[in-house]
């Protein structure tokens, strides 16, 4: 009807063509079959993605609208299309357009004063940034930890209810696992350590949804604005008390200029918002430093499935441990006790002065019992290194033999024994037929010195020329 309306008042085909964008082909078929009274409405071509509309629609939602049209494709083709990529592609363009469109309602937030405190952690070269802002008056809070863990984070939000000068009603953060014990039906159940810390500051905590950046993009958007304008153009610092410096002043500088959203400054409109903040308590909660470990029978505590040493006096007691800057710190009633080096899965680290000794090999006490044995030992160290190192090489009979040995000091007496066992010992000879040749071969024996020390020769004195003595006169 709007081709036949505009060539009734423009009287052309081709004008009629421009007004309604077709061709002046089509205006003059549709004229020509009015005229035949043949005018009815036309009905859509079908097009060949219609057998796999299907499959598209189901790909796009169950993927969020992220799966691209190529890795549909495939899938398309198994079904039987035969269309071109091209064709394919706008209908997959299409249905995401359609998902968009149909996926969710959004509804500018109008946050209350004093209400919320969003916060959210980001990490930027190596730097771990705490991120919280105050939706009402877009007071933000910036910090650098060592770490993501839990202490870390109620220690940094604490610290933040202190700058700001009190408490909101609600506390929302994404699910970060150092704040949630469990999920049950898709709601989180928060930590008894971050309930407690709740319960003492007066504030309840909330969790977004799962994989739903749009219920904090206020903190998010403060997490990128903090790496691009903070981190990145410092290019690092020295240390954690450095960055927090660094951190402090660039709060200080944003939150004293107009804010693009609110047009007004953060740090004023903060004044009339604490008015409706909750004042904060007088005393802080006592925050862990790290997880609890119970000391072992061994004087050690397991972390990371590594184990560390403990002082001997702790036993049985509980210490706190922590990894931080590449050491494990161990505290007991806040107090560090000890630090090691960081060690991977399986291995242990010892500090003597825990055990109040150094390390020894393990050795099992010789026990004499027979008088030969009893008589044998008495002959001093040199008789236990003897026992020991004949036993190890599996000697037979070494009970018969060491009261022959014993037999042998009558005869030439306790010192030549003493150093028979120590020649003995030393050349791995460990019967008593051995000690007797030692014995009888006396003391004019060669004893050999290891290889590279100097050999003692006895040269004898010459008497010394001058080096007068050999000029060539002197030679004439």
């Amino acid at each position: 009807m709007d081709i036949v309306n505009a060539y009734a008042e423009l009287g052309s085909y081709r004008a009629a063509a421009a007004e309604c964008g077709t061709t002046h082909r089509t205006v003059k078929k549709v004229i020509e079959r009015l005229h035949a009274g043949e005018v009815a409405s036309r009905h859509p071509r079908p097009r060949n993605t219609d057998g796999v509309a299907d499959l598209i629609a189901e790909k796009v939602r169950v993927t969020e609208g992220r799966i691209s049209a190529k890795r549909i494709l495939p899938m398309a083709r198994a079904t039987g299309f035969e269309g071109s990529a091209r064709n394919f592609r706008r209908a997959v363009a299409a249905a995401k357009g359609e998902w968009r469109r149909q996926r969710r309602v959004y509804r500018p937030w109008i946050p209350s004063p004093g209400e919320h405190l969003v916060i959210d952690w980001g990490q930027e070269a190596g730097m771990q940034l705490f991120c919280a802002v105050l939706p009402w008056s877009r007071d933000r809070f910036v910090r650098f930890g060592p770490n993501q863990r839990r202490e870390t984070t109620l220690a940094l939000l604490a610290e933040c209810f202190e700058e700001v000068g009190g408490v909101p009603s609600v506390v929302l953060s994404d699910r970060m696992a150092c704040l949630k014990a469990s999920t049950v039906a898709g709601l989180v159940v928060p930590h008894p350590d971050y309930v407690r810390f709740a319960t003492h500051f007066g504030f309840r905590p909330d969790f977004c949804e799962a994989a739903d950046p749009e219920s904090k993009g206020v903190v998010e958007a403060l997490v990128g604005y903090a790496k691009a304008d903070l981190v990145v153009p410092a290019g690092g610092w020295a240390s954690l008390a450095e960055a927090n410096e660094a951190a402090r002043q660039w709060c200080k500088e944003v939150n004293g200029r107009i804010h693009s959203e609110t047009q007004a400054v953060p740090a004023e409109r903060l004044i009339t918002e604490q008015q409706l903040l909750r004042p904060l308590p007088s005393l802080r909660p006592a925050l862990r430093h790290g997880e609890s470990r119970k000391v072992d029978k061994l004087s050690t505590i397991r972390f990371g499935s590594a184990r560390y040493s403990v002082p001997i006096h702790l036993l049985g007691r509980v210490v706190e441990v922590a990894a931080h800057e590449g050491a494990v710190v161990i505290r007991h009633e806040g107090v560090e006790i000890t630090r090691h080096e960081l060690k991977a899965p399986g291995e242990v680290s010892i500090n003597d002065d825990h055990y109040g000794s150094p390390t020894r090999k393990p050795s099992r006490p010789i026990r004499p019992r027979s008088s030969a044995e009893i008589t044998f030992l008495g002959l001093g160290p040199v008789a236990e290194r003897f026992l020991r190192a004949a036993a190890a090489s599996g000697m037979s009979r070494l009970a018969t033999e060491l009261a022959e040995i014993v037999a042998l000091e009558a005869a030439w007496g306790r010192e030549a024994l003493i150093a028979g066992l120590e020649r003995a010992v030393r050349f791995r000879r460990w019967k008593a037929a051995d000690i007797r040749s030692i014995l009888a071969a006396g003391v004019g024996l060669p004893t050999p010195a290891k290889a590279g020390d100097p050999l003692p020769l006895g040269l004898p004195a010459v008497p010394m020329r001058p080096l007068a003595a050999y000029a060539l006169e002197e030679l004439r």
